[in-house]
């Protein structure tokens, strides 16, 4: 039995089809519990490996980890270090001291230069920079737009992972909304599930693509690598859907490459870049779906997410935002002979917020 209880995590719901380039699996949680836990031994215990019993009684932590305290003397019986290959009476006291992981400060602010495109009560745009990771994981468990996000807006603890509805891959760069309240959030993840958010990106691809298209292609986990994405046909697959559009060709390294708007009617994880090379035209830089001896050519995937639409959550007003092509992917269409286009009829951006004859309220960064 567990004399010291441990906290019963709790996060905000997703429908299981509802993607959108979050992943949706461990969140760590502020003010992690790093308290003893005292635990006494049962008669049914008697017999048990130490280390099989312990994991049982306390859940909330991994195999992994309670192997690791019992090696560094952080799990003890009736005083004294414990290992886990030792038999339990049934009688004893146990006591774990849990040690904190890189996953438990996951949730600490770091002061970030953030490029922040709008903010007000209920809502932030941010113009994200290629190599800043989104969300803490494996690997990333400080440095991340959301330790950023935390310190410059303290009340985001508060929020399901610091207000964050969908995410950007690390080398794509572009906007992201982020809603500052519960409620907020809520409703942005609701409208993101809904399909109604505008999304626009631009790519840099190599070969030329038909003039527009719409690729409808389910996506899951690639069957002979998991770290990778695919199109499938798997009963498990979830539904994708991009429309894109050529803008302007031009030449790379005497290779013809072309910038493609695409707009995601879905938000599944790498999909534009999964999706343009399933019709044979792979991002320019990617190293993992594209083709590798062309990667050199940019040290990130061609990608930019250039245009955000959604209704506020508070007021109901149908908002854009647009941001001007990252400096890299400037200078890389430049030299492909591609001047940066207008953005054309998804919402004309001015100098300052304003309504346009549709109503909509747009900004330029």
């Amino acid at each position: 039995m567990i004399l010291t209880p441990a906290p019963n995590p709790a996060d905000l719901p997703i429908d299981p089809d509802f993607d959108d380039e979050l992943e949706i699996g461990f969140v760590p949680l502020p003010g992690t519990d790093l308290s003893p836990i005292t635990l006494a031994l049962q008669e049914e215990h008697c017999g048990q490996r130490l280390d099989k019993v312990v994991a049982g009684l306390v859940p909330q932590f991994s195999r992994s980890r309670l192997q690791q305290w019992f090696e560094s003397g952080h799990i003890t019986v009736d005083g004294k270090p414990a290992r886990g290959k030792d038999t339990a009476y049934g009688d004893e006291a146990i006591v774990v001291v849990p040690q904190a992981a890189p996953e438990d400060t996951a949730f600490a602010p770091e002061a970030m230069d953030l490029t922040i495109v709008y903010e007000d009560d209920d809502i932030m745009v941010v113009n994200k920079p290629a190599g800043l990771v989104v969300h803490p994981g494996s690997g990333n468990w400080t440095g991340t737009l959301l330790n950023g996000l935390l310190h410059h807006c303290p009340q985001l603890v508060g929020v399901p992972r610091a207000g964050i509805v969908h995410r950007l891959d690390k080398d794509t760069s572009g906007l992201m909304v982020v809603g500052k309240t519960l409620a907020a959030q809520t409703d942005l993840v609701r409208q993101l599930q809904a399909r109604t958010v505008k999304r626009e990106y631009f790519a840099l691809v190599w070969g030329t693509p038909r003039l527009s298209g719409t690729i409808d292609s389910p996506m899951g986990r690639d069957a002979k690598d998991r770290v990778k994405m695919a199109v499938s046909s798997s009963p498990f697959a979830k539904p994708a859907i991009t429309h894109y559009e050529r803008v302007i060709s031009g030449e790379l390294d005497r290779r013809p490459v072309t910038l493609v708007r695409c707009r995601l009617e879905t938000g599944r994880t790498h999909q534009i870049r999964v999706h343009m090379q399933s019709l044979g035209f792979s991002l320019v830089g990617d190293a993992v779906y594209g083709k590798r001896h062309l990667t050199p050519v940019f040290p990130r995937q061609a990608l930019q997410a250039r245009r955000l639409g959604l209704v506020h959550p508070a007021t109901g007003e149908q908002c854009e935002w647009t941001v001007p092509l990252a400096d890299d992917f400037a200078e890389l269409i430049a030299r492909a002979g591609i001047e940066e286009p207008e953005l054309g009829e998804f919402g004309t951006a001015i100098e300052d917020a304003a309504d346009d004859d549709n109503g909509v309220v747009t900004y330029r960064a």
